[in-house]
């Protein structure tokens, strides 16, 4: 679907609605549509040529060795590049049919479609309750907050560790307990997409099954895309995996990011097309 146009300058309505690709590898419809993308930093380009499709109420897996650009592309999604003032992104892509980098989407309503959660747990110096709070607050929500707080740390799994301390400062909440108060809070704002950047690598084995569980059960209700380096991670949690490499450039020091590979998770770790990928997932090389 196209976008709408309007006379103001940052009001692209972004339709909801979604199309089919009759050329995607995945069974769900799509909620990313990217195309030819490049992104530059200066002059320097860290990632080319990605082609790809995220399906709706999947979990999609980027993989890859350090500095082949997945958090890059990850970003590209909710626009966090734009928060770069050397960063342009060239080529489409498109969520749910809509041009998301038309000038004239407001990239604050992206960013409260399309939800982040971070590599380390980043809990704002306020009560559990407030955490939550805030976003709706913000965006001028108008109804109960105690049922919206209640809903959003069921869904995180954290109610009932934190139900009696609402009002006690979320510093005090161990590592996972944090990140997954990160997660209730990003819910809190009801997004279309979650996206993961790296969400377990500064947990312990028991925080990052917790965090695994939590994402099983929200991809019924929520469209997730994770950047992780545990590829036994991956294989557990994604239904779809892409794998990344880096073009490095001996003369610059430099690497580019480049898609070598997208299909069903199965596949990508039993059967995988590309000699490279084979050879990542079975720890030949990176």
């Amino acid at each position: 679907m196209e976008t709408v146009t309007t006379d103001s300058p940052r009001d692209v309505h972004i339709d909801m609605g979604a199309r089919k690709d009759p050329n995607a590898r995945f069974s769900g419809e799509p909620v990313f549509e990217v195309a030819d993308l490049a992104v530059y930093y200066g002059p320097f380009r860290a990632i080319r040529d990605v082609s790809m499709s995220v399906a709706q109420n999947h979990i999609t897996a980027l993989i890859g060795p350090s500095g082949c650009g997945k958090t890059t592309m990850l970003r590209c999604f909710n626009r966090m590049n734009d928060l770069i003032e050397i960063a342009r992104v060239e080529g489409s892509v498109r969520y749910h049919g809509a041009d998301l980098y038309d000038k004239r989407v407001d990239p604050v309503e992206v960013r409260r479609r399309i939800g982040m959660v971070f590599q380390k747990p980043n809990p704002f110096p306020k009560s559990i309750y407030d955490n939550i709070a805030f976003g709706p607050k913000v965006a001028g929500f108008k109804g109960n907050l105690d049922d919206v707080v209640e809903e959003s740390l069921q869904k995180a799994a954290l109610w009932d560790e934190v139900r009696n301390r609402l009002k006690e400062s979320a510093m005090g909440l161990s590592g996972g307990q944090q990140q997954r108060l990160c997660i209730a809070r990003c819910i809190a704002v009801r997004p279309d997409v979650i996206l993961m950047d790296e969400p377990c690598s500064a947990l312990d084995p028991i925080a990052t099954g917790r965090i695994e569980d939590l994402m099983q059960n929200l991809k019924d209700e929520f469209t997730i895309v994770v950047v992780t380096h545990n590829m036994q991670q991956a294989a557990r949690v994604s239904d779809m995996t892409a794998f990344f490499t880096a073009e490095v450039n001996e003369e610059q020091d430099r690497r580019t990011g480049v898609l070598v590979e997208y299909d069903k998770t199965e596949q990508m770790f039993t059967n995988p097309s590309d000699e490279r990928t084979e050879n990542y997932v079975t720890g030949r090389f990176g």
